[in-house]
């Protein structure tokens, strides 16, 4: 029996214990240079601390949130396991995940369970100490708006919590509050329009007895928003909309006016994209909620502002009320966005001390190859420098906060080869920021792609009288993914330990592939990243600072980003973060610990 409403009891898991090398070890052993394995690095970072005082940010025993906190740092106070004893760390235990082909979702951990989603938004609920499955729940979401499957591939970026209740948004639109206990629905609410073309990838974010969700589905023209529920009840209680509606109608805020201004022509009949898909990060200092909205729909901005515009708020930071969403201050990081560059990438929250002041700081790394450290009491731009390889813009003025653009940036003239290309220098993959050391850990990828305007599909809007042709993703532009065939590193990714202040690489980790997965980084002096390979090795990337790398397979994951938490007396690390490469029938979720005495990774 399967529904909406289905919680699947079966427990289909191992029994707790460090296993010996038999049975699903000694399996995951044997299969650890399959190409569809991740590991899960961890580097060591002696010798490379900052501050000398430590820090009170970030997750304990509890890992309740997205980023482990709501700062969005990814970074945990725990250091039983430290760069002293991680050569020791081994498997606990696994589950595999039947049918699971494609995990992008951080797990959550909170009072001895986890929680975790699936690639079609199905929720499990895991013992932590022993990986027995408590429950899941069945999101059925094919099912339900299955015209919504077309838009986007089958993937789920996890969950949130908050007394009791476990929230999750699914691809056919649905934001759903279930018992954490059981897994049994509680309240849902439709939160996109049945016959739009928008659907939900990323986690919510709960805060004040909130829940907020935002949407998928700028490249098919989608006008982005974001909603906020009342967690208990599911009532909507406030949206904010990232692009201004028809002007000929009342605009739903004040700032929508504004924003209209850098707008031309009717730019509302095509939707205008800017969808908030994934980052969103609460300031329980300053009661804000700040959003990171998405790239333009369609891409061609002659299509949809023929005048000109910088296009509010596309590509663009926006701080809001947290209580009522009203517009405080907003920064964009691509004016007249035209290329699938997306602010929506984790933000984190910080306080960094600047030429001797301290400031209240929002960092961010979107898709468009630059480090943002912007003040979050004014929204201004304080810094802003190249990650990695970068030519569609010489630099960024820090005084107007704008980019100073190479000729023919937009294709107008004819075709153009950029870096980074549409999949970012840094994208979903989650940074983490070590306030001990002072150093964000990004992974970083080097691609870059030749754009050009699509004239056939601007001769058939021509045909069509001007009217906006939908269903087509990044109408008005073609482009293909381009490798420098004499740069070695095109197409290739790295881990770069990023100093926020001085705005440049303290060091780097290269790989040989492009897709690497998030990170975290904890007080053990440690940064845990998911890998596209599955295998242990020890290595050095950086004698003369010391920092150590030690490399252990965990099972199928790829891009996802592990997360630490406390159970009992030993810290345990997860590193559940994504999916093989789309070809397992099922998925493996592993908890490491520290192992007393020698066994397999």
């Amino acid at each position: 029996m399967s529904g909406p409403n289905h919680v699947d009891r079966g427990q289909r898991s191992p029994e707790g214990g460090r296993p010996a090398m038999t049975g699903i070890a000694a399996g995951l052993f044997r299969r650890l240079l399959a190409p569809s394995l991740v590991a899960a690095m961890t580097i060591g970072l002696a010798a490379c601390r900052g501050p000398a005082e430590p820090s009170v940010s970030g997750s304990s025993a509890d890992w309740a949130h997205y980023g482990g906190t709501q700062d969005e740092m990814r970074f945990s106070r725990l250091e039983e396991i430290n760069d002293g004893n991680v050569a020791s760390l081994g498997l606990a235990w696994s589950l595999d995940l039947e049918g699971e082909h494609q995990l992008e979702a951080t797990p959550l951990a909170v009072g001895g369970t986890l929680y975790f989603t699936g690639q079609d938004a199905s929720v499990y609920a895991v013992d932590a100490r022993t990986g027995k499955r408590l429950w899941r729940w069945d999101s059925r979401e094919w099912a339900l708006r299955p015209q919504t499957m077309h838009y986007i591939f089958s993937v789920n970026r996890g969950a949130a919590y908050w007394q009791g209740k476990v929230y999750v948004g699914t691809r056919d639109g649905r934001l759903v509050a279930l018992d954490s206990r059981t897994g049994r629905p509680i309240w849902s609410r439709q939160t996109v329009a049945e016959d739009s073309f928008q659907f939900i990838t990323g986690a919510p974010r709960v805060f004040n007895g909130k829940v907020i969700i935002g949407n998928g589905g700028g490249d098919w023209a989608a006008r982005g928003y974001v909603t906020a529920y009342d967690a208990n009840s599911g009532r909507q209680l406030w949206r904010f909309y990232t692009v201004p509606g028809d002007p000929a109608k009342p605009f739903e805020q004040p700032a929508l006016a504004m924003a209209a201004k850098s707008w031309t022509g009717q730019w509302w009949k095509w939707g205008g994209g800017g969808t908030v898909w994934d980052g969103i990060t609460y300031d329980a200092e300053m009661n804000r909620i700040y959003i990171g909205a998405g790239n333009s729909g369609p891409y061609n901005p002659r299509l949809r502002t023929p005048g000109g515009g910088d296009n509010l708020f596309l590509a663009s930071i926006v701080a809001l009320d947290a209580d009522t969403g009203r517009y405080i201050w907003h920064y964009q990081v691509n004016p007249q966005e035209a290329w699938d560059y997306k602010a929506a990438a984790q933000m984190t929250l910080a306080r960094l001390t600047i030429d001797g002041k301290p400031r209240r700081v929002l960092m961010q790394a979107p898709t468009n190859g630059f480090f943002y450290v912007i003040d979050r009491d004014s929204g201004k731009l304080i810094s802003a420098e190249k990650i990695g390889k970068v030519n569609w813009a010489e630099r960024i003025d820090v005084k107007s906060g704008r980019p100073v653009e190479v000729p023919n940036v937009r294709y107008e003239k004819g075709p153009i080869t950029i870096w980074p290309g549409p999949q970012g220098a840094h994208n979903w993959q989650s940074m983490a920021y070590n306030p001990d050391t002072g150093l964000v850990y990004i992974p970083y990828m080097q691609l870059g792609a030749v754009y050009e305007e699509d004239k056939a599909f601007l001769e058939r809007v021509k045909a069509n009288g001007g009217e906006p042709i939908f269903g087509v993703s990044g109408a008005g532009t073609h482009f293909s993914i381009h490798a420098d065939p004499n740069d070695p590193r095109d197409g290739k990714g790295e881990l770069i330990a990023w100093d926020p202040v001085a705005q440049k690489a303290r060091w780097k980790v290269q790989y040989d592939s492009l897709w690497n997965g998030g990170t975290m980084t904890t007080r053990g002096n440690l940064v845990f990243q998911a890998m596209p390979m599955g295998y242990c090795t020890d290595m050095m990337p950086a004698p003369a600072r010391n920092c150590g790398v030690s490399t252990r397979g965990w099972g199928s994951s790829r891009r996802r980003s592990p997360m630490k938490w406390g159970a009992g007396n030993i810290s345990r690390c997860w590193s559940a973060m994504a999916a093989a490469w789309r070809c397992w029938a099922g998925m493996r979720i592993a908890a490491g610990n520290i192992m007393r005495s020698p066994g397999v990774c």
